[in-house]
């Protein structure tokens, strides 16, 4: 079926040095553009992470450190990458959880000022999990009837989530063709940072999400224990979280 679109979206994968997203980065991105009359533009970028790439993650996706020595840095395409998402709602497999808020950070680190925060996220891995949950591979499978070779490839990966949210529209009819209820449905949460660390509760409020305060109320952790605030933005937390967190106490202190 195809995408009923009120912007363009952008499928993406990343492949990373690991799966910390504070901490790890971006070795390549693959990204599949869809316009508003269903022509598809893709892209693949190796991209030079400044850190040596784990032995294990080299495993899971083949690219080495001698693949991206030449390749150049976040830093020098992250402009571009902002250019190409402007405008564009965006999707991907367990990119809520993981692909976004590493995009998240990497953009933040190198200053590129994109509000990713505007944008709709479709995650085609919480849809199938949802409905049948199995892995890319498994999806791809049940929904296109084919086998997925090359699995953890980005090029392959991005591709092969186009085409599975496309079968999952044609097999759900519950599902409705609109990306802003397709990005509603594929979330767990409503999460106020993309880690889901801080969440919003029924009354649109920010709660903590995590640790001893875990549904409390974020602005009146701050106040009661400010000494909380110092601990999370000295610990290994992601930066957007860190952001939202002083919005949340400058916003409080300007009341």
């Amino acid at each position: 079926m195809r995408l009923n679109l009120k912007n363009p979206i952008v499928f993406f994968d990343l492949e990373t040095t690991g799966i910390n997203i504070a901490a790890d980065r971006i070795v390549e991105i693959s990204y599949l553009k869809v316009d508003l009359g269903g022509n598809e533009t893709s892209k693949t970028i190796l991209v030079n992470p400044e850190m040596p790439i784990p032995d294990q993650a080299t495993a899971i996706h083949g690219i080495t450190d001698e693949d991206v020595k030449n390749a150049p840095t976040f830093g020098e395409v992250a402009k571009n990458l902002a250019r190409d998402f402007e405008g564009c709602d965006l999707a991907g497999y367990n990119s809520v959880k993981f692909d976004i808020p590493l995009l998240a950070e990497e953009f933040l680190r190198v200053g590129v000022d994109i509000d990713l925060k505007k944008k709709k996220f479709v995650d085609v891995q919480i849809i199938f999990m949802k409905m049948e949950p199995r892995t890319l591979a498994a999806a791809y499978k049940f929904f296109v009837g084919k086998e997925l070779d090359s699995a953890h490839s980005a090029a392959v990966d991005t591709m092969a989530t186009y085409e599975v949210l496309q079968a999952q529209l044609d097999r759900y009819p519950q599902l409705e063709n609109d990306i802003g209820k397709l990005a509603e449905f594929s979330s767990h949460n409503r999460n106020a940072d993309f880690a889901g660390r801080i969440v919003y509760n029924e009354k649109d409020e920010e709660v903590f999400n995590f640790g001893k305060y875990k549904g409390r109320l974020v602005s009146e952790v701050l106040e009661k224990d400010p000494g909380y605030y110092g601990w999370m933005m000295n610990g290994d937390f992601p930066l957007y979280t860190k952001k939202v967190l002083t919005t949340i106490k400058l916003r409080s202190l300007n009341k």
